[in-house]
């Protein structure tokens, strides 16, 4: 066996392309788009590398034109669920055994496949299965997807190089074992990247998946799947299971050989599948990891010090990029009064001008929701607001899903900073705000902190610098991603490894070397050189 040991250097996040107009890539995007909406495609269940097709088909649509189909996929049953069990339990000798340099090989590969040939169609895959806006999806699909793909053997190679001390007469070193049995994968709609990462990450260790990826995600995830392919993933390595996710969840998480769960979803769900692990305790042969990135409330807390053109444009990239469908999403604000008459106006104003419509049209901002439930949520939330004096909706508040699901995006003022638009998940382009005294900025960071049972994302907006240090100790444990003059979102592979606690999850931080920590069971080896050949001590003689 080769004894080469593979040094692998920091890599540079991917840049991010313009799209210009007359740009290379903009002329690629827009042939790959019309491209793919003219063909439909028929996706299947992939276990060990094979195709399997189910009489259980649904549709993958464009939420901006639902009656566009783009694919039909095979659902999963549990014949399907217990055979991708089995591929990935099958699959682990063997790759757990493959050596770090070659599996670093295929998510190199991998990642240069999409930084090239394979780039246009996933960020098309994503705009038009997610109704992503070109900038979007090149931020997701592409750059994030390709970050997680260089950056993740870099943090390999650093868990791999933590050993510990030997002193004279021994030989010690940790060997970082994958998790004894499979991971579960449960990604959602709303990132292509953290569909990516989510089986990935736990294959790099070492470890095989189950992956479920959201049923509105379904097209851009079978072209992830086709990426591995080519990069030269081992078959069964990654099973690629659509389907129900009741179904497929209580098939998986009652099996004896679960091993761990990699979970990005609601926070009903993963509280379900903490619940449903731990009816099953007995039953596993290992304690499974759970590892769950879930919802978010989040905030930005403006000082009244702050630059009030930054708080705007914080504000609508913030709530509305991607139709405010990011966990990171700003969903509440906390604006003092006297910059709150400086600002409505203009706040307002840009909010009612954001161009909406079909990701198609590079020229608009946003573009609808994903699906109609989405749609029948936030909807409800506008029927909340009118129906109560606590509420006033100075911008959007409109919505129809005739072609698409699209809504509006929304200001909505609150009176009670504890008031329910201030405190629930909405998950949609609304952001409420509460007006407060000017000097009762400390009374209000206790109200932000205390308002929401989530941690995930938040920002201070302020020029001064005592009101930052004020606001950064008392939001310590309100937010995983704490951002100073910024919109909360935008996390990055390797700047901020993204993560938050509380009802948000288990902050175990995707984009940094903690999450891949996870996918390990290290063992510990004490190799000792001469051995004793006396069982007495120097203490023991006379």
């Amino acid at each position: 066996m080769e004894n080469t040991r593979l040094t692998v250097k920091c890599p540079a996040n991917q840049p991010v392309l313009t799209y210009a107009p007359n740009s290379s890539e903009r002329h690629q995007i827009e042939r790959k788009l019309k491209e793919m909406t003219s063909h439909k495609l028929d996706i299947p269940i992939i276990i060990n590398g094979e195709e399997i097709r189910t009489t259980s088909r649904k549709t993958c649509v464009m939420p901006h034109d639902h009656q566009h189909v783009l694919a039909t996929y095979s659902e999963a049953g549990e014949r399907e669920i217990q055979m991708a069990i089995q591929s990935a339990l099958d699959a682990r000798e063997q790759w757990m055994n493959t050596r770090f340099e070659e599996r670093a090989a295929i998510f190199a590969r991998a990642a240069d496949l999409l930084a090239g040939p394979r780039r246009s169609t996933l960020n098309a895959a994503t705009m038009l299965g997610q109704s992503k806006t070109v900038h979007q999806a090149e931020i997701d699909s592409a750059c994030e997807t390709i970050d997680f793909l260089r950056f993740n053997p870099y943090f390999a190679s650093q868990i791999y190089g933590i050993q510990p001390d030997s002193l004279p007469g021994t030989l010690n070193h940790m060997d970082f074992r994958p998790l004894e049995g499979f991971v579960f994968g449960v990604t959602p709609f709303n990132f292509t990247a953290i569909g990516a990462n989510i089986p990935t990450a736990p294959i790099l260790m070492g470890n095989t998946v189950v992956w479920k990826p959201a049923s509105t995600a379904v097209y851009s995830s079978w072209f992830l799947m086709q990426l591995y392919k080519e990069a030269g993933l081992p078959d069964g390595v990654i099973n690629f299971l659509p389907g129900r996710g009741s179904l497929i969840g209580d098939e998986v998480l009652s099996h004896p050989d679960l091993a761990g769960v990699h979970f990005t979803g609601s926070t009903a769900v993963f509280q379900h599948m903490w619940k449903t692990v731990g009816t099953n305790i007995g039953k596993y042969k290992t304690y499974p990891r759970l590892v769950g990135e879930t919802g978010g409330k989040d905030f930005i807390m403006v000082h009244p010090s702050a630059d009030p053109r930054a708080v705007i444009t914080a504000i609508i990239r913030g709530a509305f990029e991607y139709q405010g469908q990011k966990c990171s999403a700003a969903s509440r604000a906390y604006i003092p009064s006297s910059l709150w008459y400086d600002i409505r106006d203009e706040l307002t104003s840009q909010t009612e001008a954001i161009s909406m419509g079909d990701v198609q049209d590079l020229k608009n901002f946003v573009s609808a929701v994903i699906d109609q439930n989405s749609f029948d949520h936030i909807k409800s939330y506008f029927e909340i607001a009118r129906s109560s004096d606590q509420y006033e909706i100075i911008a959007g508040g409109q919505c129809d899903d005739k072609e698409g699901y699209f809504v509006r995006p929304t200001l909505i003022l609150s009176k009670d900073p504890r008031s329910q638009l201030m405190s629930e998940e909405i998950f949609g382009p609304v952001l409420t705000i509460h007006v407060y005294p000017d000097n009762r900025f400390a009374e209000t960071l206790a109200l932000c902190d205390q308002t929401s049972p989530y941690a995930l994302t938040g920002s201070i907006m302020a020029r001064d610098r005592e009101a930052i240090r004020q606001a950064s100790n008392r939001l310590r444990f309100s937010a995983g991603n704490f951002y100073i003059n910024d919109k909360p979102t935008g996390a990055m592979v390797n700047q901020q490894p993204f993560g938050g606690s509380r009802a948000s999850g288990t902050n175990d931080k995707g984009g940094s070397l903690l999450n891949l920590l996870r996918w390990t069971s290290p063992r510990t080896v004490k190799e000792t050189l001469v051995p004793p050949t006396s069982y007495t001590y120097p203490f023991m003689r006379s």
